[in-house]
This record gives C-alpha cells, sequence and structure tokens, in this order.
C-alpha cells in the first residue's frame, strides 16, 4: 500500500502530488521490492504462519534452536 503526499495550491483548492512522489510510488510497485518475513527452520521449511514485520517474526523465531530470520520475496513464494 502506498500513500502519497499532496498539498492544495493557494486559493484555487487544487490538490496537486508533491515533487517527487509519483516517482516515490513507482518505485514501491516495483516487484523485486515486495517482501515479506517468515522464519527458517532447522529443517529448511518456512514457519507455517505469517508475520506483520521482521520484529515480530524475531520474536517467535528461536535461533538458539536454529531457527532463521529470512525476507522472502512474495512474488516467488510459492508456498503461500
Amino acid at each position: 500500500m502506498t500513500s502519497t503526499t499532496s498539498r492544495t495550491s493557494g486559493t484555487s483548492g487544487t490538490t496537486t502530488a508533491a515533487p517527487g512522489a509519483d516517482q516515490a510510488a513507482r518505485a514501491s510497485d516495483d516487484v523485486r521490492d515486495v517482501v515479506g518475513v517468515s522464519v527458517l527452520l532447522p529443517d529448511g521449511r518456512l514457519a507455517g504462519r505469517s508475520f506483520a514485520s521482521r520484529a515480530e517474526a524475531e520474536a517467535w523465531a528461536r535461533p538458539d534452536e536454529g531457527e532463521r530470520v529470512v525476507e522472502l520475496n512474495l512474488l516467488c513464494d510459492c508456498d503461500l
């Protein structure tokens, strides 16, 4: 989900995009930037749950048991 910053010009009441907002929106639409976070289990499988953030995954993972937090390109993730 992308948000753009806009501003209202003077008295006309029209709204225009802030400089660079359009470029930022296009850059964030790049599928290579769409990543998710998961936990890689010691047996090589991904945890069977999703995480809203890397911090949530790190809190759930047990590194002392060989689990690792990984970031995945969601476009290429066929397990979902």
